[in-house]
Order: C-alpha cells, then structure tokens, then sequence
C-alpha cells in the first residue's frame, strides 16, 4: 500500500511538471495557430543554462533559475521574431523551420557541453517523509513551483489587460485589430511566455534527474500527448491532460516495465486522435 501511495505522490510531483512544458506549448498553438517543434529544445536551453551559471560562473541554484528562465525566453521570443513571424501563416513552413532550429541546438550543445550528462544542484535538498513516505524535498518544492507559475498565468490570462488581448487574438487577429490590438505583440508575448515556462522546467527536470542535450525530446513528445488530450490550446485541458499522462507513464514505467517510459503517451496520442481529435476540452483559448 506505501508502495502505492509512494508512485501516486511521485505521478502527482512529475505531473505538475509535466503541465508546465505543456502549457506553454499549448499556448503557443492556442493564440498562434502554430505547433513549436523547438519547444523540447527551449527546454533544454533552460536546463544548460542553469548548468553553465551554476558549474562554470559558481552562482547559486537560484540565480541560475532566474538566468533560465531570462534566457529561455529570450531565445524563444527570438526565434518567432527572426524565423516564426514571417511564415506563421504557413503551417508545414514552421513545423519544418522548428524542428531544424531544435536539431540545431542539440548539435550546438553537443560540440560546447559534450555528451555526457549534466547534474544540476537542487532547488532545496533534503527528503521529505509522512505516513511512511519519503518524497525528496527538491521534488516537493518543483511541485509548490510549477504550481504557482500555472496560478500566477491563469490569474495573468482572465484578469489582466495583456492576458485579455491575448485572448482576443486567440480567437481572431482580425477582431481583435480592429479595436485596436497589435497581434504580433500578443503573439510575440506569447512566444516570450513559454519560453520562459519551458525554461524553468527543464532546471526543474535537471535538478531531479540530469541535463542532457536530447532531455527536451521526451518532453516535447509528452506535450503534444497531453495537448491532444485536453485540447490543443486548452489551459486547462493541458493541465489534466498532464497529470493523466503523468500518472500512466509512471504506473507503468514502476509495474509493468520501465522499458514502455514514454510509449504509453504514444497509445493514448493515437487513442485521442481516433476517437476524439478535438480533446478533452477542444481549443479553449479560442472559445472564451
């Protein structure tokens, strides 16, 4: 039963993170239109840059936290202003272009950073123990994390003026340029947001495991799971279509096979496409 209990409260900590990566991809897609194959690689960006500020520069985790996120942002709000911006009403053109830039940067942390795995300091060290089970307590305070940053967007999203007109681009650039609202800055600020999303949880996904130039991969292919299960460009459908995802992948990577880690997010992605292509909650952003 601790057994148990014990899997469930680690599919719950990875889930969180999980919502994270997908949630910015999600959001890139919902007001867009467009699907960021480089999102796995801003993620890893994120990670090696809190590696470099940490290992090389001897600054705390913590700033290097807040370098991953300034930096994941950045490059991910340059490359929708320098290759995105002037293809993103050609789908295929962007699907290509991001997935060369992602390719690009493995290789370019391959010949700086070499190929063995990189260990990021936790956030916080130490376990965590109640009711006979032991979470460490880096794992609980990227759960606390992910958490505030998926509340502090919701809250930026519905009640702020920004996060408005980003809603009103999602539903229609046209409409919203006539009462006024640039949709290149909402798409830009977009792109800038989950950047810097992605960022933070690939220092999280480091911290508790290890920074590697292909750790954005599996990611990637868990967000566009999730995404399709709760509805390209729903918050909220990326949310629980994150912990569901979470809690299958580590149910049976921990009693049926570790082998299958990432497989089971592949079944469930066909499953939904073949069954409910829309998702769970269809596309959120463009109906409210």
């Amino acid at each position: 039963m601790v057994n148990v209990l014990t899997t469930a409260v680690n599919a719950v900590m990875i889930s969180a993170l999980y919502a994270l990566v997908a949630i910015g991809f999600t959001l890139i897609f919902g007001v867009g239109g467009v699907l960021n194959l480089a999102h796995g690689a801003t993620l890893t960006i994120g990670a090696f840059t809190a590696y470099y500020a940490t290992a090389a520069l001897g600054l705390g985790i913590w700033t290097g936290t807040l370098a991953a996120l300034v930096v994941a942002g950045l490059f991910s709000a340059v490359l929708y202003l320098g290759m995105i911006r002037w293809v993103q009403d050609e789908p295929i053109m962007v699907m290509i272009l991001t997935l060369v830039t992602s390719i690009a940067v493995e290789q370019v942390f391959v010949v700086v950073f070499g190929t063995q795995p990189k260990a990021i300091p936790s956030l916080l060290p130490g376990q965590l123990s109640a009711a006979g089970i032991t979470v460490q307590t880096n794992q609980a305070l990227t759960f606390a994390l992910s958490w505030l940053l998926i509340g502090a967007l919701i809250v930026a999203v519905n009640y702020t003026q920004t996060g408005k007109a980003i809603l009103a681009t999602s539903m229609s650039a046209k409409g919203a340029a006539l009462v006024g609202i640039e949709s290149d800055r909402m798409y830009l600020y977009t792109w800038l947001l989950a950047g810097a999303l992605a960022g933070v949880a690939g220092v999280f996904l480091g911290s508790f495991r290890t920074a590697s130039y292909t750790m954005g991969r599996g990611p990637l292919v868990l967000s566009f799971s999730i995404v399709v299960l709760g509805g390209i460009g729903s918050i909220r459908g990326s949310v629980l279509g994150a912990y569901l995802i979470g809690f299958l992948e580590v149910f049976v990577v921990s009693y049926v096979d570790s082998s299958l880690s990432g497989l089971a997010s592949l079944v469930v992605l066909v499953v939904v496409l073949l069954v409910k292509p829309e998702g769970l909650f269809g596309r959120e952003l463009a109906e409210a």
